[in-house]
């Protein structure tokens, strides 16, 4: 079985490109701390709609779907699921409430990631929540025309107990002892926990679950207030890529963990931007077609109402609707579409 030893990231000297992003990552916190205690209250409604979207995107990245109202009703309203889909949807917002309450209570060990997988599925009949897996799993790419290739072979089912272990006491003491920089730390953990792939079902669910965990308790709340399971859907392939390229020699301890580590910090980064243009919108009390006109000017190409209320946290969404309909009237705007089908476009 592999060896889990962080000695080698401990003594890796790191490229000029992941000493960038952490720094600029450790900036944008900075500026985050400080944006929460000017306006807390406007920042506070993104909090419900980066739940509703990591909800959505992290499930919609392996096949798992709903209508958008359904999802709105079952992360905001906790509804009761109808099908198999909306089952899997409310038990990863069961954990992602769990993780935003209690995250400091949470310690990273094998017990704790085996509840969190139970909650997963605690609204279906799952006879091995809660447990590592039972036979063995592939990571796999389906062609389109029908064949599939094996991409990489997880560790056997016999193995994984003993490994997640590991890894979260490798993780534990580099982090405790403060041996190596978190925003390392953190992606060779999950990159680690995608290559044990410990479960029969849901590995890529948790791995961005415990993605959104290890950053809060090393004190990166922009998962919060910006969806980083949205941001990850939104390029999935490039996601994909980076996992792959750094899984190649990973049983013999011999991968390359650079591509996924970039691109998670990139990811990370990207967040803190968004959050920081979000942040430039509500700075100022405008009046709300000033508002809506200022979020407005920061899309490019066709967007939404829904777009537009994520920039907006502070308007209700007739006020956003009705600021729209007014720059649509003055010429600004030029809508296209009708329904739930409706977009913008600017036109100034």
């Amino acid at each position: 079985m592999r060896k889990f030893n962080y000695s080698q990231i401990r003594e890796q000297k790191w490229d000029s490109d992941i000493l960038r992003l952490i720094a600029a990552i450790y900036k944008e916190a900075g500026k985050q701390e400080q944006y929460l205690k000017q306006r807390p209250e406007e920042l506070e409604k993104l909090v419900e709609i980066a739940k509703v979207q990591s909800t959505e995107a992290s499930n919609a990245i392996e096949g798992i779907v709903t209508t958008n109202t359904r999802i709105k009703q079952l992360v905001e309203e906790k509804t009761t699921p109808r099908n198999r889909d909306e089952q899997e949807i409310a038990g990863y917002r069961d954990v992602l409430n769990v993780i935003h309450e209690s995250f400091d209570t949470i310690p990273i060990s094998r017990n704790y990631i085996l509840q969190l997988h139970k909650i997963m599925y605690s609204h279906m009949n799952n006879p091995i929540a809660g447990q590592t897996k039972n036979v063995q799993n592939y990571i796999s790419a389906a062609y389109p025309d029908g064949h599939t290739k094996i991409l990489f072979t997880p560790l056997a089912p016999f193995e994984t107990p003993e490994a997640l272990d590991r890894i979260c006491e490798e993780y534990n003491l580099v982090i405790g002892n403060m041996e190596v920089e978190p925003l390392i730390a953190i992606p060779v953990f999950i990159h680690d926990f995608l290559c044990i792939h410990p479960f029969n079902d849901g590995n890529g669910r948790m791995s961005r679950l415990l993605t959104t965990l290890l950053l809060y308790r090393n004190g990166f709340y922009v998962g919060k207030y910006i969806s980083l399971e949205a941001k990850i859907a939104q390029a999935k392939d490039l996601y994909y890529d980076a996992l792959s390229r750094s899984q190649d020699g990973w049983h013999d301890g011999c991968e390359d963990i650079i591509p996924f580590i970039k691109y998670l910090l990139g990811t990370i980064l990207a967040a803190y931007k968004d959050f920081e243009d979000r942040f430039s919108i509500v700075e100022t009390r405008l009046p709300a077609i000033d508002m809506v006109r200022k979020a407005t000017q920061n899309k490019i190409g066709r967007f939404t109402k829904q777009d537009i209320r994520e920039l907006c946290p502070s308007l209700s969404v007739s006020s956003i609707e009705g600021s729209l309909r007014k720059l649509v009237n003055s010429g600004e705007l030029a809508r296209e579409g009708a329904g739930k089908s409706t977009c913008y476009l600017r036109l100034k």
